[in-house]
């Protein structure tokens, strides 16, 4: 019973009062069907003259009796039942609380509807009879069914106890992920930041224009990233302009020995990504290519989709011995796709004989409801009706 809020009837809540009681009328009214039915066969088997009419009438008022009390049974036994270690002052406070409830009960069963007489087969006038009489006539019904009640309280309290612990567990555990999440996304910003004032450092005494204009340019990245501070998701566009303005920058620094190739899908420019994931692929890749070279070197980014969903791929030369361990970047990257997609999204990372390193990323494929801007699709070069991949030096 899941879902069903009769139990708790908490003050200042009417609606959800007005539920309670339209559920347990409904629910009791539903047993009074088989129970007047019951009724019929128990008599035609005495030889009892009775017909399903009056049958059905006197197990209806019954239920309606019954249906009335249950909402505050559920009531007391959701906020005064004693604990664990008062069995036994429980047990007694049930007892106790079985007379008035089946005192109550039969009131409202005199109130309902006329006493039945078997002898007659008849419903007589209520001054004929008593509540007192129910009572007596219908005591052990009544105890039963006070027992049955309090039971069905006690299971349904348990319940819903272990459904809200369950609740508070999972939002403990997505906050947990979320500031998990945050201190991830907030490795990031000193590692690169550290990394490109370092390269404007490089050229301050050689370049002192080029170090200005890459001073500028850290201005606009960093202001761009502010922008998306709030996003865990964001359009690969989004991600890619990122990308390509943080590469505008080591540009500047590296001149023509740097040569970056963009090899965009043009239907993938709205899927959504976790912010700043390529950008420590690229970083790393800067720095393990031609920033421990002395020759040329090469850097590709690619996105296509694939059976398995959004397929993201980072490639570069390697310059010098093959860079130790994944790294900063490798290993954040695989943290955060862990806690955005448990296991859904892969990363691989491999260097072949040619030395040329290749990190690819699948993920499941989400789409943006924004359209890819103009400038996305002028960048790389993507139009509507391009068939294959769309490419883009610089």
């Amino acid at each position: 019973m899941t879902g069903v809020e009769f139990p708790t009837m908490e003050t200042g809540t009417p609606a959800r009062i007005a539920r309670a009681y339209v559920i347990s009328i409904a629910i009791w009214s539903a047993l009074s069907l088989l129970t007047g039915w019951n009724y019929l066969i128990f008599d035609q088997s005495a030889n009892i003259r009775s017909t399903l009419r009056d049958m059905l009438i006197l197990a209806e008022a019954r239920g309606l009796a019954y249906a009335l009390l249950t909402p505050p049974m559920f009531f007391i036994v959701a906020h005064f039942s004693f604990g664990p270690g008062s069995r036994w002052r429980s047990l007694l406070a049930y007892v106790t609380g079985a007379a008035p409830f089946m005192l109550i009960c039969a009131e409202i069963r005199w109130l309902i509807c006329p006493p039945w007489d078997p002898k007659i087969s008849h419903f007589v006038t209520r001054g004929s009879s008593s509540p007192l009489v129910l009572l007596h006539d219908g005591f052990a019904d009544l105890f039963y069914i006070y027992i049955a009640i309090v039971l069905a309280a006690h299971a349904y309290n348990y319940f819903e106890r272990v459904r809200k612990q369950e609740l508070d567990r999972s939002k403990i555990q997505e906050a947990l992920a979320a500031s998990e999440l945050q201190a991830l996304k907030m490795q990031l910003h000193p590692h690169f930041l550290f990394n490109t004032l370092h390269g404007i450092s490089t050229l301050i005494d050689s370049d002192k224009k080029s170090a200005q204009a890459m001073i500028v340019k850290l201005s606009n990245l960093l202001r761009n990233a502010l922008e998306h501070s709030g996003s865990d998701l964001i359009p690969l566009q989004d991600e890619l302009k990122f990308a390509g303005e943080y590469l505008d920058i080591e540009q500047m620094r590296f001149g023509s020995r740097l040569k970056v190739t963009m090899s965009i899908h043009p239907g993938t420019l709205r899927c959504l990504v976790p912010q700043l994931i390529l950008q420590p692929l690229v970083e790393n890749a800067i720095r393990h290519g031609i920033a421990s070279s002395r020759g040329n070197g090469w850097l590709e980014i690619g996105s296509r989709p694939s059976e398995r969903g959004l397929e993201l791929s980072v490639r570069n030369s390697v310059g010098g011995s093959r860079p130790k361990g994944s790294g900063v970047g490798l290993r954040n990257t695989k943290a955060r796709l862990r806690y955005f997609y448990a296991d859904e999204a892969t990363v691989s990372f491999s260097i072949d004989a040619e030395q040329r390193a290749a990190v690819v990323l699948v993920l499941p494929n989400l789409e943006s409801h924004v359209q890819a801007g103009n400038s996305a699709q002028a960048r790389y070069g993507v139009n509507d009706e391009a068939s294959e991949y769309a490419r883009a030096d610089y």
